[in-house]
């Protein structure tokens, strides 16, 4: 049978529903991109906008998968220094579980971690070239 769909409805084309982690990974990357074109005041807007601690805490394991991916890249010694910042983080969000304000302050503060983390990557691929790229 020609154009026959299998029951599905194919008169449009429709974007796939994103999950959760999805949304929350495309916010985080959408805040840092904010501030990185140093517009500040629409980063906090979008922080703002977030209402719900469930959104909050996705926005944040966006932040923390950034974090760890690039950190996985430093040397040693600043490797461990930003690990040990990431339980720090950890802490402030168990803190603020039930609070969206303080959620809000940890993802600010996740936000700069990962503008730091790049920062240092950068930096130690600059001074040590290719020997500082860990996989």
């Amino acid at each position: 049978m020609v154009g026959a769909t299998g029951g599905r409805d194919s008169g449009g084309v429709t974007a796939p529903s994103q999950s959760p982690a999805d949304l929350g990974a495309h916010r985080a990357a959408e805040y840092l991109r904010l501030l990185d074109a140093d517009r500040s005041d629409e980063a906090e807007a979008l922080l703002a906008g977030l209402t719900d601690a469930r959104e909050l805490v996705f926005v944040g394991a966006g932040f923390t998968a950034l974090a760890r991916r690039t950190g996985r890249t430093l040397p040693t010694a600043m490797r461990a220094q930003a690990s040990t910042r990431q339980v720090l983080l950890g802490q402030l969000r168990d803190a603020s579980r039930r609070d969206p304000d303080g959620l809000r302050r940890w993802l600010r503060e996740a936000g700069e971690e990962v503008r730091t983390v790049n920062r240092l990557a950068e930096a130690a691929r600059l001074r040590l070239g290719d020997q500082a790229a860990v996989s």
